[in-house]
């Protein structure tokens, strides 16, 4: 799709939704009738990502994401982004899921290629609808282990199960890593890690945790339990970690469901133990892949704030932040850290 504009094929207009045959299917229609009774809005927020990248899946490319989201969760998404074309909106609907899928992906690929890189165990907690090991070959050589509740990796594994069985195009259903283990459990309590040891994770080999669109769900104390838990694996051998935060005002939307969330994770993550931090926000070089080409778009004007500026001198509205980090640690870096604070 050449000729984009704000990520948009041939703007102002997006291809009409063409629903797959499999979502139809006697199998997964249950399925997704189950997770709009059962489901929780955490669990309900992996089919939500899911349809954004589906949905973009020009830039994504995350074949299967439509077949995890559902036709629900497609079709809203789908109706915002025709209304966004209409009014020749500044930002479309989705465009921070797939700016944000796009860089976490983009980091994966360069975490992995560095020296300390190679053979790296992979983790994604809270790994939700995530098929990354179906779509990174960057990933052939890593064992990757996707944590996440028992209902959402069941109800993952049922529809790709179908989607082998069925006429679907085999080759975005099998995995591009070298092994690939679920793990089910909550992150919110004190034994996932144990967990994740039992199911065949080594605490002492070479690990990029990723946590994508999970951490201002936890309220504070779980959300530092787990990353001081991550720091401490900095302790044990290279540790790369990858994850997303809210600033404040970004929790505080009407009726929302977040808790956690920092102004400035790139100052509480080495007061926790990361001897490197790189910080970006959506719209910055790294994190924008041609999609945010509108200097008037919502995170090109945050971009040229302060960060201690709360409310924006324009029009009163809050700054709602989302920050995109990267943290890593080793033995060797804490050691050197740690006497470099002693000479100071």
């Amino acid at each position: 799709m050449s000729d984009q504009v704000n990520g948009l094929p041939e703007y102002p207009t997006w291809p009409e939704l063409k629903l797959p045959d499999l979502l139809q299917s006697e199998v997964v229609q249950q399925v997704h009738a189950t997770i709009e009774k059962e489901w929780d809005f955490l669990q309900r927020s992996a089919c939500q990502t899911a349809a954004g990248r589906a949905l973009w899946k020009h830039v994504t490319h995350d074949p299967l994401a439509e077949l995890l989201a559902g036709e629900s969760y497609l079709i809203n998404l789908h109706e915002k982004i025709k209304k966004d074309c209409l009014k020749n909106a500044t930002e479309i609907s989705g465009v921070i899921l797939a700016v944000r899928t796009l860089w976490f992906d983009s980091r994966i690929e360069d975490a992995l290629s560095s020296s300390n890189g190679r053979e790296s165990q992979v983790v994604l907690l809270g790994a939700g609808m995530d098929t990354r090991a179906y779509r990174l070959s960057c990933l052939k050589d890593s064992d990757v282990f996707e944590v996440d509740f028992t209902e959402v990796l069941q109800v993952k594994m049922t529809i790709l199960q179908a989607a082998k069985e069925s006429a679907y195009d085999s080759q975005h259903i099998m995995s591009k890593a070298k092994s690939l283990t679920r793990v089910a459990a909550d992150i919110r309590e004190n034994d996932w890690l144990e967990k994740l040891q039992i199911a065949g994770f080594l605490p002492n080999k070479n690990t990029i945790w990723v946590l994508e669109g999970i951490l201002y769900y936890l309220i504070n104390s779980q959300a530092m339990q787990v990353l001081k838990l991550l720091a401490n694996q900095c302790t044990l051998t290279h540790t790369v970690v990858l994850a997303d935060f809210m600033n404040k005002s970004s929790t505080m939307l009407s009726n929302s469901t977040f808790h956690f969330y920092s102004d400035w994770p790139d100052h509480l993550l080495p007061s926790i133990g990361f001897t490197h931090v790189k910080l970006s926000q959506i719209g910055d070089p790294d994190a924008h892949f041609g999609l945010l080409n509108d200097p008037l778009n919502l995170f090109n004007k945050l971009r040229s704030l302060p960060r201690s500026v709360q409310t924006h001198p324009d029009d009163g509205t809050p700054c709602r932040r989302l920050y995109l980090v990267e943290a890593s640690g080793s033995p060797d870096q804490g050691a050197a850290h740690q006497g470099s604070v002693a000479q100071s």
